[in-house]
């Protein structure tokens, strides 16, 4: 393998900005997926090809980098976000696949609402790797995305207390939801993971 002695230093940025935009869609998606429980027109397979789509990204990520003599951000920075994003969307499609691995035939609000922090995470961590390039604006979607994560955590408790106050809930149906529920919040800290990573390379380049 050849370094290039020709930068393409914005390609690193598009690159990320695809990888954002595809978290984005992929929470999209799993959050119809649980909104519409029992109904499968939406299926696993729309939300695995979407995964297999961000590994397809990390891998141009990883190549260019492989490649490139003089990168734009640190090039452990840009192994780790690369990495760090790749891991939410994977995060979304277990728990995404959560719903047809139990056979669940009804949908919880606390598993929406979280799909709700799960949509609004992605959103602030795809802004916030579209303004990587200029440093513009990436704070106040940094932020707002710990905000939500922040929510996200109070969401967990509820759904999981929530799971035990009623005596008629058998205890598969408890395991199952208890599953879903820790995927889907796997899911919203690993956003939060990116966006750590996304504020230590602000730090070190402003």
């Amino acid at each position: 393998m050849r370094f290039s002695l020709v930068p393409r230093q914005a390609e690193f940025y598009d690159l990320f900005t695809r990888a954002g935009e595809n978290a984005l869609e992929a929470a999209r998606l799993v959050q119809k997926r649980f909104s519409n429980i029992p109904d499968t027109t939406i299926g696993q397979k729309a939300v695995t090809d979407l995964e297999h789509k961000g590994d397809d990204i990390t891998a141009e990520i990883i190549g260019l980098l492989n490649t490139q003599y003089i990168t734009p951000l640190d090039r452990e920075d840009i192994y780790s976000l690369a990495s760090a994003i790749d891991t939410v969307v994977d995060y979304l499609d277990d728990a995404s696949e959560l719903i047809d691995i139990y056979h669940i035939e009804s949908p919880m609000e606390q598993a929406i609402e979280q799909c709700r922090i799960l949509v609004g995470s992605t959103e602030h961590l795809a802004n916030a790797l579209r303004g990587l390039r200029g440093l513009r604006g990436v704070s106040k979607q940094l932020v707002a995305l710990k905000q939500l994560e922040d929510e996200g955590d109070a969401i967990l408790r509820d759904a999981i207390g929530a799971l035990f106050e009623d005596d008629k809930v058998s205890p598969r149906l408890i395991i199952q939801w208890k599953d879903i529920f820790e995927a889907l919040e796997a899911a919203i800290d690993s956003a939060e993971t990116a966006a750590h990573l996304i504020g230590n390379i602000v730090v070190k380049n402003s």
